[in-house]
């Protein structure tokens, strides 16, 4: 044995564990269900047709269902993409420029992010069913009477206020530690130079934190893409199938309706390809943003 070649026997040594179960719970899971995508198995019997791309021809022009479910999916990543990633920022300003008290605001507007995403979607299907029609009656609110649950539009912007109340406190502190990271010297320097607040933001702050946005866009991409838990608990996909997503649609059509395993993997396999080419383009293009202090 070389001495070239021993680190890498020892690191593939302390990787070989790792390797092993990745290769077992996501590589192997994911070839095996690329393959049950070309067929016309119904997730039950052992019987099967290799079909070919007949799922996902079928997906693209004889399934009107999933395409609106396509297309509300990528309305939802876009508003939430910009939503969570903007909030999650301003709040991560603001309690920067707090001297007391920022230990307390950062535990509460965490909170949410700490409870189960499913009981906290749970109440708040309480609230807009119950609590907001009885504040509209008893108070000046009349904007909350509303049919929060019950027609498209209101739907689609009751998921979009749970899932930003639920996942902006984790983006929040993943900006809070880069504006840490911003050094106060050039903040100091642009201030006597007579730089305003904006141009400040603009020219510092967001060039040296722009790695932290790189991984919360990243994050929000990933986790809106495959938002079912919220969607299923709040709306269950309607008003009719008005608010389903790519993930709820691939759920009915394997475990619900005709139970069309093979043709709900092919459209789980256009998600999972879809993720893999928007993400790669967006870390590419958010990478060549980025500048080091």
């Amino acid at each position: 044995m070389s001495y070239k070649t021993k680190p890498w026997i020892t690191l593939l040594a302390f990787c070989a564990p790792a390797l092993l179960f990745y290769s077992v719970f996501l590589v192997y899971p994911t070839l095996g269900g690329f393959y049950y995508s070309l067929t016309d198995w119904n997730g039950l019997f052992k019987d099967y047709t290799f079909i070919g791309l007949s799922n996902y021809i079928h997906a693209f022009t004889s399934d009107p269902q999933f395409i609106h479910s396509l297309f509300y999916t990528l309305k939802y990543v876009v508003v939430m993409v910009i939503l969570q990633n903007a909030i999650g920022l301003g709040l991560a300003l603001i309690i920067e420029t707090l001297t007391k008290s920022k230990t307390i605001f950062r535990t509460l507007i965490f909170m949410p992010n700490m409870v189960s995403i499913y009981i906290s979607t749970l109440m708040w299907a309480f609230i807009f069913s119950r609590v907001a029609p009885k504040l509209a009656e008893y108070t000046l609110l009349s904007f909350l009477n509303q049919g929060w649950l019950s027609t498209p539009g209101m739907a689609f912007l009751s998921t979009v206020i749970v899932t930003v109340w639920q996942g902006a406190g984790y983006l929040m502190i993943i900006y809070i530690a880069a504006l840490q990271g911003v050094p106060k010297d050039l903040k100091e320097a642009a201030m006597i130079d007579g730089a305003s607040t904006l141009q400040r933001f603009y020219h510092i702050i967001l060039p040296l934190v722009m790695p932290a946005i790189t991984i919360c866009v990243f994050l929000t991409l990933n986790s809106s893409f495959k938002v079912f838990e919220v969607v299923y608990a709040l709306t269950g996909g309607g008003p009719g199938y008005s608010t389903e997503v790519i993930a709820l649609n691939v759920y009915q059509e394997g475990f619900s309706r005709d139970r069309q395993f093979g043709y709900a993997t092919a459209k789980a396999m256009i998600l999972f390809f879809m993720i893999i080419v928007i993400t790669f383009v967006q870390v590419t293009f958010f990478k060549k943003k980025e500048v080091e202090a």
